[in-house]
């Protein structure tokens, strides 16, 4: 899929766990591992604000467009 979603990135940089961003955005761990591992197929706009209050950043930060054949090698695609 062309849209990187680097919510790890933010993470490491904020050093937050994924639990705790879980529990202060009101998502579950899973649905946020979803999101986090690339396997979402969308995301609300009230979960992207919430994730920028929470990590202090800008939507752009969490997400990323990379043409195709170009995303990382984790990609399973």
């Amino acid at each position: 899929m062309p849209i990187v979603v680097d919510v790890d990135v933010m993470l490491a940089r904020r050093k937050m766990s994924v639990g705790t961003l879980a529990e202060r955005v009101g998502i579950t761990p899973a649905n946020l591992a979803v999101l986090k591992n690339g396997r979402a197929k969308a995301v609300r706009f009230a979960t992207l604000a919430a994730l920028c209050e929470v990590l202090e950043c800008q939507p752009g930060d969490l997400l990323r467009w990379e043409p195709d054949g170009e995303a990382d090698s984790t990609d399973p695609a």
